[in-house]
């Protein structure tokens, strides 16, 4: 979906359809009444609305493996954490060293970011050619490179303070805090309260999305009933069942359905169910709109030329593709000859590192939107930025593919990624 939305994108921008592409992203929506009005644009709505669904189940994701994922061990967390940093910091580097010194400096973290889901949707076109353990590596990185991605906009990309408004945002915080603590399990009541918040901050002049993320956060990740307590309402669900197929019972099949509803209600946390519920609506609806939002680029021959022309193309394209994998592969190879991970140090295991450190430069959603805090909206600077955003995930893309397709497909339960000693075996 996220590259049928782009190469539409690029299609409409380069056809007659291009002034209704552009009218419909530059109409004005208003919604609110007096001094809480918003009036945005479409484009506005989309970036600094829709995405902030995304960055919140950007939060829940982030919290998630905190707490019960990759993340939740200093010991397993090391090794991802460390390569994401790298894979960070190397091409920003690279960037500030194409443009050091000229006026192109607000993109610094355009080539920082990686695409979960265009990674994870090409990871899962492999199969079993990528092991079980380099996809949970690969989804830890870009995890992390997710918050430091949201670290990045919050301090780096906030215009004038509204203390005020973030005083209000401040207290929604509060209050969706006490909820957590006091166990309350709907989601709605964090829902209502979150769009309060959400609206607070993008009244503050801090990014709107910063606000998905702290709904993300906050959010309960433990079920409010004990299992006993489960245990004892599902078996009265099943007794109600029995009840209503006697007529001479005044328990209905609906009365009894709705009972075992509660009970799968209950057994899951309102975090992994508002991630459940927004999977499909992030990845399938709100970043394609987003892609064919923002990837629309006029391929106008005198644009192009000053595009390839410019360091900020540059400095974009082979961050993304050369600086993730020195930043990803080279953190990964330091810490292992530093004796701090169990990965097996040998050739197969270095070529899957190499590979996901060459799909780590698919920057473009994540780039794209830095790119657009980045740059004023229609600038040449910012399609500068798109040139390169799209040179360097195109590029990184389909190399990546390619090396990994070159393994043989073993079955990733064959695959083992860590030193297994003498006289012990290990299965998946």
């Amino acid at each position: 979906m996220l590259l049928f939305a782009t190469i539409l994108a690029l299609a409409v921008a380069n056809s007659p359809l291009y002034e209704m592409y552009h009218h419909l992203l530059e109409m004005h929506i208003q919604l609110g009444v007096g001094d809480l009005t918003i009036n945005e644009t479409v484009h506005h709505w989309v970036n600094d609305g829709l995405m902030a669904v995304f960055f919140l189940l950007v939060g829940l994701e982030i919290k998630r493996e905190l707490k019960y994922g990759e993340l939740s061990t200093v010991q397993s967390a090391l090794l991802p954490a460390f390569a994401a940093i790298g894979g960070a910091v190397i091409p920003a580097l690279i960037y500030w060293g194409f443009n050091s010194g000229t006026g192109f400096m607000d993109g610094w973290a355009i080539p920082m970011a990686t695409d979960i889901a265009f990674v994870i949707g090409v990871v899962a076109l492999l199969g079993s050619r990528v092991p079980v353990w380099a996809k949970v590596f690969v989804t830890a990185i870009a995890v992390v490179d997710d918050l430091i991605a949201v670290l990045v906009i919050a301090f780096f990309y906030t215009e004038s303070i509204s203390m005020i408004a973030l005083g209000i945002a401040g207290a929604c915080l509060v209050v969706l805090m006490f909820m957590n603590f006091r166990g309350v399990n709907k989601i709605s009541p964090y829902m209502i309260i979150g769009f309060i918040m959400w609206w607070a901050v993008l009244k503050s002049g801090v990014h709107a999305t910063i606000a998905g993320v702290m709904l993300g956060f906050v959010m309960p990740a433990s079920r409010g009933w004990s299992l006993e307590r489960l245990k004892e309402y599902a078996q009265e669900g099943f007794e109600l069942f029995k009840q209503a197929e006697d007529d001479n019972m005044p328990v209905s099949k609906e009365q009894a359905l709705n009972h075992m509803k509660e009970t799968v209600t209950h057994a899951e946390s309102p975090l992994h169910r508002l991630e459940h519920k927004l999977h499909f609506s992030v990845y399938f609806l709100i970043m394609p709109i987003f892609a064919f939002a923002n990837a629309g680029v006029i391929f106008d021959p005198e644009i192009m030329g000053h595009a390839f022309a410019s360091t900020l193309t540059w400095g974009i394209a082979i961050g993304l593709f050369v600086g993730k994998q020195v930043g990803i592969l080279g953190s990964t190879w330091l810490l292992t000859k530093l004796g701090f991970t169990d990965l097996a140090d040998n050739k197969e295991t270095w070529k899957v590192v190499y590979g996901v450190a060459l799909l780590a430069g698919i920057g473009f959603t994540m780039s794209l939107f830095i790119a657009n805090l980045s740059f004023d909206p229609g600038s040449e600077l910012l399609e500068f930025g798109k040139v390169g955003i799209l040179i360097g995930s195109f590029v990184s893309g389909v190399l990546g593919y390619y090396f990994l397709s070159r393994r043989p497909d073993y079955g990733a339960e064959t695959q083992q990624p860590f030193d297994v000693p003498e006289g012990n075996e290990v299965t998946s």
